[in-house]
């Protein structure tokens, strides 16, 4: 099948083709690698960050040995994910064709997000800021107001709903190819998805009881089903300008936007249905373990 043969062999070609600029953004190699200080940055900061504050934070921690190395494994794997999609050929393939667009989206969003929220790194971050800036940070974050906004934000239909908001308006055809032509607001649409899904994992993770979290998971599964759907099921060319070099890639506009509804539709339904099947059954595992008197649950 000529849709499947592209979709199959797209990685494939974007280590061998030539690097191309795109709106300012500058590639370091014939590999196209994306060399964006605003993108390097704050990934090497983060890493910085993560590595610093392990070493100071790790005598200090409760953690055992294990969990510890398990947290700093989970991080590091998340911060890989989401250096994978936003520097590597990916991120340029992307520039090209709808579809690695929609896979580095996903990757940002279901794979790097929760992973990294997984790891609870805010103490290992902090700790690897030097003392008077810690201590500031510290209680800066420590304030009223702060701790108020995030207890607001963080609840489980707040961050739903956020999360929801941020991916269906960033997907609208008019914002979304105008992301594609204008670095700025590209910078801002990765920054909108990565941080609205943060708020989200961390609100299904740690702070909603594991039967509404699940229910959110389901619900953000559901409408990004249906927004996949609508994209891949569409029978004009919705994203103009991102399918517009569709062709140079042997596939036709409409093919490249199906293929990327797919993507949408079903990889990433997966991941947002396995996590809210794992909540489920971690709920019960739970609900059993406590016997008959079942769990009280607290709406968010």
């Amino acid at each position: 099948m000529r849709t499947a043969s592209a979709f199959m062999f797209l990685a494939a070609i974007a280590a061998s083709q030539p690097a191309l600029a795109h709106e300012g953004h500058s590639h370091a190699s014939s590999l196209a690698w994306t060399a964006d200080p605003w993108i390097l940055a704050p990934l090497a900061l983060g890493a910085v960050l993560f590595a610093c504050g392990s070493l100071r934070f790790r005598p200090r921690s409760p953690a055992g040995r294990r969990a510890f190395a398990h947290r700093a494994f989970t991080f590091w794997s998340g911060w890989l994910v989401l250096a994978g999609a936003l520097v590597s050929p990916l991120h340029w393939l992307g520039e090209q064709l709808f579809t690695a667009h929609m896979i580095e989206h996903e990757l940002v969003m279901a794979v790097s997000a929760p992973l990294i929220v997984l790891a609870r790194p805010a103490a290992m971050l902090l700790w690897g800021l030097p003392r008077m800036v810690r201590r500031r940070a510290a209680q800066v974050l420590a304030t009223n107001a702060l701790r108020r906004t995030w207890t607001f934000l963080s609840s489980g239909t707040v961050a739903t709903v956020v999360h929801g908001v941020a991916i269906w308006a960033w997907h609208a055809p008019v914002l979304f190819d105008a992301a594609v032509g204008s670095v700025p607001l590209h910078r801002l649409q990765h920054l909108c998805f990565f941080t609205t899904a943060i708020l989200f994992w961390w609100s299904v993770i740690w702070k909603t009881h594991r039967g509404l979290a699940a229910w959110h998971l389901f619900l953000t599964m559901l409408h990004m089903s249906i927004l996949g759907a609508l994209i891949a099921l569409s029978p004009q060319v919705l994203y103009g300008l991102q399918t517009q070099g569709a062709a140079q890639w042997g596939i036709s506009p409409l093919e490249d936007q199906q293929m990327a509804g797919l993507v949408m539709w079903v990889p990433a339904g997966v991941i947002y249905a396995g996590a809210a099947l794992a909540l489920i059954a971690l709920c019960i595992k739970g609900s059993g373990k406590r016997g008959a008197g079942g769990t009280h649950i607290i709406a968010q």
